[in-house]
């Protein structure tokens, strides 16, 4: 295993550990709270500094590995056991946001964005739970997609067990995300193109986002407007269950003295989770799904901002749970269960904004096809602006 051409040319420092397995010729980064057989899954915490490596590939590392189109080149840096949102990782280190370098990467899958975001890889794999592939991706202006929940084999990730994490993937282009999905979703089936309508979902979020979303939106024409009612509660209901979650998932860790105090925090707080909360958000659950549900019954794809307000800076940081209501337009898609595709915009501002796509359960394919549709019509009005891959030259 040759290690070194990966890592050197590693300058955000995106990457836990590199390596090389397989053949292809397209370069991939896993997140490391997926299993790669012979190295270490330390999920982000000194907590897990000596633990063994794993025997087996995770499902989708497996999957990777056993098309000819892919490279596995290094497992990712990520915030600590997958569970904050600003990718700052004081034990294992935090990458840097490329285009933004005083801003948080976001998380927690922030090396998997770093990685695209910089040119060391050209595909990442990343998971989320609570917007954890969509937020860094807004952050460092790549596009994140998080499929219907269920789609992607979880055997291998951490947590072992959630009702909300999803396997996702970070790339430069809509077709590099399909490709990759078709190597860990079998089944997956590229679509064509549609005229597409999209349902305008109703939120509040600053002007720096508001502007360029709907210039973006403008541009591209018929829509209709939809609520949801229930967003807020389902960003809520989310919390709830990630937090009982995560208590069930850590809880053996939590007086772990290597444990970020961010996260022992977070998972502490998910312990006085009651029985009558979590019932309450599951039945959150079933009303926000089927809002969703009845809002694309309107139309073709949702739109909405992926983040509230532009990404903080890492000065403004230092608390990461009072952070946590950055994900408040991701999470409750989480929650439903439904697919979401995040896609950067170019704003005059210059600071990384993002459109987020949701569209109906199990049909991803037909919502990538969409975010295709819609990319190439921004970039057309010079409204896409994907990150640049500085490293390229590797």
């Amino acid at each position: 295993m040759n290690q070194q051409p990966h890592k050197q040319h590693d300058r955000f420092g995106a990457l836990s550990e590199a390596c090389d397995l397989g053949n292809g010729p397209s370069r991939v980064v896993v997140k490391d709270c997926l299993d790669v057989a012979g190295m270490q899954t330390v999920q982000g915490s000194a907590v897990l500094h000596d633990a063994a490596p794993a025997p087996r590939n995770a499902a989708a590392v497996a999957g990777i590995l056993s098309d000819p189109r892919w490279r596995i080149v290094g497992k990712a840096r990520m915030h600590e056991f997958a569970f904050g949102v600003t990718g700052i990782n004081p034990a294992c280190g935090t990458p840097v946001n490329p285009g933004w370098p005083t801003r948080i990467p976001g998380g927690s899958s922030s090396g998997s964005a770093v990685a695209v975001a910089g040119g060391l890889a050209d595909v990442a794999i990343g998971t989320d739970t609570g917007g954890s592939v969509r937020m860094p991706a807004a952050c460092c202006g790549v596009i994140g997609f998080k499929p219907t929940y269920g789609l992607v084999d979880r055997t291998g990730a951490s947590p072992a067990v959630s009702s909300l994490d999803c396997i996702g993937v970070f790339a430069r282009d809509v077709a590099m995300v399909e490709a990759m999905m078709q190597a860990i979703a079998p089944g997956f089936v590229l679509q064509a193109e549609p005229s597409i309508q999209l349902g305008i979902v109703q939120v509040q979020a600053e002007e720096a986002v508001t502007a360029p979303v709907r210039k973006a939106l403008d541009t591209l024409g018929v829509g209709v407007q939809v609520t949801l009612p229930s967003l807020q509660d389902a960003f809520v209901a989310g919390m709830t269950i990630i937090g009982r979650e995560s208590w069930n998932a850590l809880k053996a860790h939590v007086d772990h003295p290597a444990m970020g105090e961010d996260v022992r925090l977070r998972v502490r707080a998910g312990g006085a989770v009651t029985d009558a909360q979590l019932a309450e958000a599951e039945a959150v659950r079933l009303r926000f799904a089927t809002e969703v549900d009845a809002a694309l019954d309107r139309c073709d794809v949702l739109a909405l901002p992926t983040l509230p307000v532009v990404p903080p800076l890492l000065a403004d940081a230092g608390d990461a749970p009072a952070l946590v209501p950055l994900t408040r337009l991701v999470r409750p898609f989480n929650l439903s269960g439904h697919p979401a595709i995040s896609l950067p915009l170019r704003a005059g501002h210059g600071l990384p904004v993002s459109l987020q796509l949701v569209g109906r359960r199990g049909e991803d394919a037909q919502l990538c096809a969409a975010a295709r549709n819609v990319v190439q019509r921004l970039e057309a009005a010079g409204l896409f602006a994907v990150a640049s891959g500085l490293d390229r030259e590797n």
